[in-house]
C-alpha cells in the first residue's frame, strides 16, 4: 500500500484496477470524464481501454467482455444513462458472469448538464443495486465492494457519485500497482437458454430478481457503507430527532452539527435495495426525521414505506414536505439553515458559527472562446440566410453556446443527436422553411449518424452542419473515431464523415474552412439551394489545440467606434472602451480574422487564419 492524493474520478480507476479490472468502456461527459482517462493512463497494457463511440456501445462492449467472465467498468454521466438504458434494462434480466460496475456520475445542479436525475431512482426502476459513495476513499473501496457483489450475484451493479465526489481530492492508502490483480475470464461458453433473451426467460429472471433484491436488502443493512450514528445524549425538550442522509450530504451535515444537536443520523450508503432492516433499527424511538438528500427525496420515500410497513409513528420531512428545496445542488450553508429549522436552533453556519456574507458573485455567462471556429461557423450561416424563413438546430457541446447573443444560432437544443430529426420534424410540418441542425464531429460519431439515414430515408430536405473541430471540446479534448487516436494514444485509420455522409446517400457534402468567412458563406448560400439532405462541415481546429500564429491589433485611427466587431461577433477578446472604439485583449487573441473580415473600416489588422 501506499498513499495519494487523488481526484474522485481518480480514486474510482485505481480501485477498479485493484479489483482486477479487464476492460473498461465509456463516453466522455462531465463530471464522469477522468476515471476513463486515468484508466487509459494508468491501467496495464493487459486492461483493454476504449472510449466508445456512445453510451449504449460502451455497455454492450462490457456487456460482451462479462458474459465472457471478465470484470468490466462503464462509465458515463446521469444523462448518458439514458442511451445506455436500452441493453441495460435487458442486461439486467439476462445477468452477467464476470462482474459489471456502471458508474453513473449524478450532476445535481445541474452544473454541467441538462438534466438532475437521480441514478438512485433509476436503480430502483431498472432494478440494479446501486452504492452511493460519500467521500473520494469511500468512492474507491465501494467500487471494490460493487464489483464483488456484481460478480457474487450475476447482476449490473451502479456507483453513482456525484460532481462534489467526482472532482474532490484526498489523501489515502491505495493499492501499490504491482499488486493490482489480474481477474482471470473462463471465457464465453454457448448456452442459448442463458445469454438470448427470450420473453419465458424474462418471465423467469424477473420473479428472481425480486426474490434476490428483497433478500439483498436485509444484507446490504450490514454493509459498512450503511451505518446509524447514535445520539450523543438526550435532546432539553424532550424530542427524539433523526437525520437521514447520503453521498456528500452526509458530509455537509456532519459540519454543519454540534456537539449539542443530540440527534440520530442514518447514513445510507446502497439507496437500492434500500437497507429497510437497518433504517427500522434507526426510526426506534425517533419522534421526526429530517432526510437530506439530493436529487430525488428516496431515502424519505423508503422511510415512509417502512413506517408504514412496520406502523411506527414518526414524522418524516424532506422534500416532500417542503422542509429541503425539491431541485438543485446542496451546499453546506444550505444543509445548515436546514438543520436549523428543524433543530429550532438559532441561524448558524457550519456547525455554530457567526454567518458571513459572501460577496455577490459577478455573472459570468458561458461564451464561446475567443477564436472559437464555432463562433465562425454560425456567422457565417447567419449572414447567408439573412432574410429568410430559417430553423437553427442545436446540440449538446460547446457550440450550444451559440445560442448566446449576439449570435443567438440555436432555437432548440434537446440532447445529442436530437437536433438533426428536430429539423426534418419542422421541415416536414412548415416546408417552406430552411432547415438546418448543428452537430458536433464527436457527437455526429456518437449519435448523428442515425439521424441523417432517417432525414435522407424520408425525404426531408434539410442541411446538416457539422461543427469539426478535431476533438470532444467541452469534456476535456478527447479523441473520437475522426481525430485517429484512441485513449491511449494510438494512432489509427480515422473515420471519414464525408465518406460516411456519402455512403448514405447525400451527394452533396461540403468541406470549408470557416475562418475564410467570404468562401463559407457563399457555400451556405449554394448548398442551402440544393434539394433533399445536404452537408456542410465546417473543419477548424479547437483553439485549444493549436498556438496562435499571430494576433489581430486595431488601428485606433481607422477605427469608426461603430461596434459591429464585438456586436456582432461576441468574442471576449474584442473589448469596447468608453469613446465607442475597440482593443483587442492580446491574452485571449488567437489571430482568427474573424473580426478583421467583419470590420467595415478595415481597422483590425495582424492574425492569420489556422
Amino acid at each position: 500500500m501506499h498513499r495519494e492524493f487523488l481526484m474522485g474520478n481518480e480514486a474510482i480507476a485505481l480501485g477498479a484496477l485493484a479489483a482486477g479490472v479487464n476492460i473498461a468502456c465509456g463516453y466522455p461527459g462531465t463530471p464522469s470524464t477522468e476515471i476513463l482517462e486515468t484508466m487509459g493512463k494508468r491501467a496495464p497494457e493487459r486492461v483493454h481501454v476504449e472510449w466508445s463511440v456512445n453510451e449504449k456501445a460502451a455497455l454492450e462492449v462490457a456487456a460482451g467482455a462479462a458474459y465472457a467472465g471478465a470484470r468490466a467498468l462503464v462509465t458515463m454521466k446521469q444523462v448518458g444513462l439514458n442511451v445506455a438504458s436500452d441493453p441495460l434494462m435487458s442486461l439486467e434480466y439476462i445477468g452477467v458472469k464476470g462482474g459489471m460496475v456502471i458508474v453513473v456520475a449524478d450532476d445535481p445542479g445541474p452544473i454541467s448538464s441538462q438534466t438532475e436525475q437521480d441514478t438512485r431512482t433509476f436503480a430502483a426502476y431498472s432494478k440494479v443495486p446501486c452504492f452511493d459513495p460519500s467521500s473520494v476513499p469511500e468512492a474507491y473501496q465501494m467500487v471494490q465492494d460493487a464489483f464483488a457483489l456484481s460478480e457474487e450475484l450475476s447482476t449490473p451493479v451502479f456507483l453513482r457519485p456525484t460532481t462534489r465526489i467526482d472532482h474532490a481530492y484526498q489523501a489515502f492508502d491505495v493499492v501499490d500497482e504491482e499488486d493490482w490483480p489480474l481477474h482471470e475470464a473462463e471465457g464465453f461458453v454457448k448456452d442459448s437458454s442463458r445469454w438470448v433473451i427470450f420473453p419465458r426467460l424474462s418471465v423467469v429472471n424477473h420473479a428472481k430478481i425480486e426474490r434476490r433484491n428483497a433478500e439483498l436488502s436485509g444484507r446490504l443493512s450490514a454493509y459498512k457503507g450503511n451505518f446509524v450514528v447514535p445520539e450523543t445524549g438526550n435532546r432539553s425538550d424532550g424530542r427524539r430527532l433523526g437525520i437521514a442522509t447520503h453521498g456528500i450530504n452526509y458530509s455537509y451535515v456532519q459540519e454543519c452539527l454540534t456537539g449539542a444537536d443530540n440527534v440520530r443520523i442514518l447514513r445510507v450508503g446502497t439507496p437500492f435495495p434500500f437497507p429497510e432492516q437497518l433504517a427500522l433499527e434507526f426510526l426506534q424511538d425517533m419522534d421526526e426525521v429530517l432526510c437530506v438528500e439530493e436529487l430525488d427525496p428516496v431515502i424519505e420515500r423508503a422511510l415512509i414505506s417502512v413506517c408504514g410497513k412496520y406502523h411506527l409513528n414518526v414524522r418524516i420531512h424532506g422534500k416532500l414536505t417542503g422542509d429541503v428545496k425539491p431541485s438543485g445542488e446542496n451546499s453546506v450553508d444550505y444543509v445548515g439553515e436546514v438543520l436549523d429549522a428543524f433543530l429550532e436552533r438559532g441561524a448558524t453556519q457550519g456547525g455554530g458559527t457567526t454567518p458571513v456574507s459572501a460577496p455577490q458573485l459577478p455573472v459570468r455567462p458561458p461564451v464561446l472562446c475567443a477564436g472559437c471556429p464555432h463562433r465562425a461557423s454560425f456567422y457565417a450561416v447567419k449572414r447567408a440566410m439573412r432574410g429568410k424563413k430559417t430553423i437553427f438546430c442545436g446540440d449538446i457541446g460547446c457550440y450550444t453556446l451559440g445560442n448566446a447573443q449576439p449570435l443567438d444560432m440555436c432555437d432548440t437544443c434537446l440532447c445529442m443527436g436530437a437536433g438533426i430529426n428536430i429539423a426534418q420534424g419542422v421541415f416536414h410540418i412548415e416546408p417552406d422553411t430552411h432547415a438546418f441542425a448543428f452537430v458536433g464531429d464527436s457527437t455526429f460519431f456518437a449519435s448523428g449518424t442515425t439521424g441523417v439515414v432517417n432525414a435522407y430515408y424520408n425525404q426531408a430536405r434539410m442541411t446538416l452542419v457539422v461543427l469539426d473541430n478535431s476533438t470532444t471540446a467541452m469534456t476535456g479534448h478527447q479523441p473520437h473515431p475522426g481525430t485517429g487516436r484512441t485513449i491511449r494514444g494510438e494512432v489509427v485509420s480515422a473515420v471519414s464523415m464525408e465518406a460516411v455522409l456519402r455512403a448514405i446517400g447525400l451527394t452533396t457534402v461540403e468541406v470549408v474552412n470557416p475562418l475564410d468567412q467570404a468562401a463559407a458563406i457563399e457555400t451556405v448560400k449554394r448548398v442551402d439551394a440544393e434539394p433533399g439532405v445536404k452537408a456542410i462541415i465546417f473543419r477548424s481546429p479547437c483553439v485549444a489545440l493549436v498556438k496562435p500564429k499571430n494576433r489581430s491589433h486595431v488601428d485606433a485611427d481607422k477605427c469608426i467606434a461603430c461596434g459591429t466587431c464585438y456586436r456582432q461577433l461576441g468574442c471576449p477578446a474584442l473589448v469596447p472602451q468608453t469613446d465607442g472604439r475597440v482593443q483587442i485583449d492580446q491574452s485571449q487573441c488567437t489571430g482568427c480574422t474573424l473580426c478583421e473580415q467583419v470590420c467595415p473600416a478595415g481597422a483590425i489588422f495582424g492574425g492569420v487564419i489556422i
